[in-house]
């Protein structure tokens, strides 16, 4: 197939185009996120949409900034599609565009800035099981058909609709969740109510909760099983000098391991407990933050006396404000995932299911 019969704009291509000739033509025009793509024809097409059946294909569902384009669910399933999704899949790729799309997440600015954030989607609810998302061993890793193509579909959609190729993107590192970036809650091995369930969704609901967040970093306590002395290696790890949420706070994220959460809750402790712990802990005094890092805002903490240097400074404006869910395999490590900040707040969407 001659690349004058190849589509001008991102779309449904010709079947007897090669694999070969269709990767190089997307990837000569920044269609792709250099990995090969499925080829998006438009038999795969219509069955990627058939995930939906309840939608029509014209349907706008999100302007995508920086260039605006026009996120109708046909152009969604055309990188669904090229991402390796499954039909099923699509109800969870729709979602977290639409939570991206909120204004608190800031997806403008998200799409052109600096930082390293990527858009990480969490899947609460049954959907997670049904479509097999991973929530365990390895949960960050490779492996899962579902982690790897939902959080790509997503990433693709921001890239082609959206405009925010790497001429776009101005982030100066990036991090490989800028490929993918999906996990599950373990709600089963979770002591507390799972996430959704915390954001006020009924827990036989399905969800999906989008935050930018950095590269996950591991908090390795193997020693310690009381709560107090946890939560005092976790709150080292998390106030650091360099993280944006000590000068923007918003909402990071912790991921507990499931050996973490449940010392933690077999001591009587809530989720609500832990979560104040490390507002209270997790702190560094305004002295040594109030000339580094970032500017702060734009939700600075007013209970912070910037007149007293020994004031202590949180990474959360309150407790809620920490997005704590359980994940992982076995063995003492949690992660922490800092944010952006105030500019980029969590935002969770109902999944539509048929």
């Amino acid at each position: 197939m001659s690349a004058g019969r190849m589509p001008t704009e991102l779309g449904a291509v010709n079947a007897d185009a090669s694999y070969d000739e269709i990767n190089d033509y997307f990837y000569e025009r920044g269609w792709t996120d250099g990995l090969p793509i499925v080829p998006p024809t438009e038999e795969r097409v219509r069955a990627m949409l058939g995930g939906m059946p309840s939608r029509d294909a014209d349907e706008l569902i999100a302007v995508v900034p920086p260039k605006m384009g026009q996120a109708t669910m046909r152009q969604i399933a055309v990188n669904a599609v090229m991402a390796g999704a499954k039909p099923e899949y699509l109800p969870v790729i729709v979602a977290a565009l639409q939570a991206v799309s909120e204004p608190e997440y800031g997806l403008s600015h998200r799409q052109t800035t600096t930082h390293a954030g990527a858009p990480l989607i969490i899947v609460n609810g049954p959907i997670a099981q049904r479509l097999r998302v991973n929530s365990g061993r390895g949960v960050f890793g490779p492996g899962w058909r579902a982690n790897a193509t939902i959080g790509r579909a997503l990433r693709l959609v921001l890239v082609n609709i959206g405009g925010a190729g790497p001429l776009v993107d101005a982030s100066q590192t990036g991090h490989p969740g800028k490929y993918t970036y999906c996990i599950a809650e373990y709600e089963a091995a979770n002591p507390w109510e799972p996430l959704h369930v915390e954001r006020g969704f009924r827990r036989d609901e399905s969800v999906v909760t989008v935050v930018n967040a950095e590269a996950p970093h591991s908090m390795t306590e193997n020693i310690q099983t009381d709560p107090d002395e946890i939560i005092r290696t976790f709150a080292s790890c998390m106030a650091t000098l360099g993280v944006n949420n000590l000068y923007s706070q918003g909402h990071p994220v912790l991921v507990m391991g499931v050996e973490h959460a449940q010392h933690i809750a077999a001591a009587g402790w809530s989720k609500r407990d832990v979560q104040q712990a490390l507002f209270e802990r997790a702190r560094q005094p305004w002295g040594l933050a109030k000339n580094r890092g970032k500017s702060k805002g734009p939700r600075f903490p007013e209970f912070v006396d910037r007149n007293d240097d020994d004031s202590m400074v949180p990474i959360v404006r309150a407790p809620e404000d920490l997005i704590l869910i359980v994940a992982g395999g076995a063995g003492g490590k949690s992660m922490f995932l800092p944010t952006a900040g105030g500019q980029s707040l969590s935002v969770s969407k109902r999944v539509e299911e048929r």
